[in-house]
């Protein structure tokens, strides 16, 4: 067990712990969170938080609620009881702090708009020649970021899946957000494209809080501090639980664009683990 990078136990029940009080270094606080869809029930009682700065993996399978809890936290959706707070606020009092990148992105191929238009789209500002400098200076920043400087002056619409999701990420970092959601964002990437993005990842890891959803569930990206599973529990279905994670031999480096880590499924943290051993 030495070359677990996180340890736990099956300790829900036994540990009576609490979630800390959202304090200035919690970026998202969820806690004692419903949600339903009609008369479908999506999530009972999911509580956990994330740090700021931290990179979390969000894992669970095709239909188990991923792109629903991401909606919750960027204020897309309300609970419906419970409570979800982006630093101490609900989402909605924070968009100016969240950079969010679907699943699914709609747009009409034949409306001639190109990729540095599409990066703008993301910077809100006023008519004022300071405001439009400024906005400038923000979009090429967040090409240089998502690594889309020579694509500027091409149509959206004659890129590559792999280049498209890129530029949306510099969408969503134009207004240089602490928070950054992404929905499983490499879907149908070839490797050297996931590779790519993954690179662009680690230079926001530390700075950015980093939430990407992936449709993996047993190995996510070495990037990845934190892993939270949806609908893995078969007894509680609608829940969120905080699994630990260790070192993966014998995998592949074509995948998460580089070293991942393999998910335990088996072991799952108490939400507090970040503060054991702290007073």
């Amino acid at each position: 067990m030495s070359d677990i990078i996180q340890s736990g136990r099956r300790a829900r029940a036994e540990s009576g712990a609490r979630l800390p009080h959202p304090a200035e270094n919690v970026a998202i606080w969820c806690q004692d969170m419903a949600f339903r869809y009609r008369e479908a029930e999506v999530f009972d009682s999911v509580s956990f938080h994330v740090h700021r700065g931290e990179f979390v993996a969000l894992t669970g399978k095709n239909g188990a609620g991923k792109s629903t809890l991401l909606k919750l936290i960027v204020g897309l959706l309300e609970p419906t009881r419970g409570q979800v707070l982006v630093f101490g606020a609900p989402p909605r009092g924070r968009i100016e702090s969240i950079g969010y990148v679907p699943q699914h992105t709609g747009f009409d191929a034949a409306f001639p708009i190109r990729v540095e238009e599409v990066v703008g789209m993301g910077r809100l500002s006023g008519l004022s020649p300071v405001a439009k400098h400024q906005k400038q200076q923000d979009v090429e920043w967040a090409l240089r970021q998502a690594e889309v400087c020579d694509l500027r002056e091409r149509p959206f619409s004659a890129l590559s899946g792999g280049q498209r999701r890129r530029v949306l990420v510099a969408r969503a970092l134009v207004g240089h957000p602490e928070l950054l959601v992404l929905d499983e964002p490499t879907a149908n990437m070839d490797a050297e494209s996931e590779k790519k993005f993954y690179d662009v990842l680690a230079r926001l890891k530390g700075n950015t809080t980093v939430l990407i959803a992936t449709h993996d569930s047993d190995f996510v990206s070495a990037l990845a501090e934190t892993v939270l599973c949806v609908g893995q529990d078969t007894d509680h279905p609608h829940s969120v639980h905080r699994h630990a994670i260790e070192q993966a031999l014998n995998v592949p480096d074509d995948i998460y664009g580089g070293k991942v880590v393999r998910v335990r499924h088996d072991i799952e943290l108490p939400d507090n683990a970040c503060c054991e051993g702290k007073e």
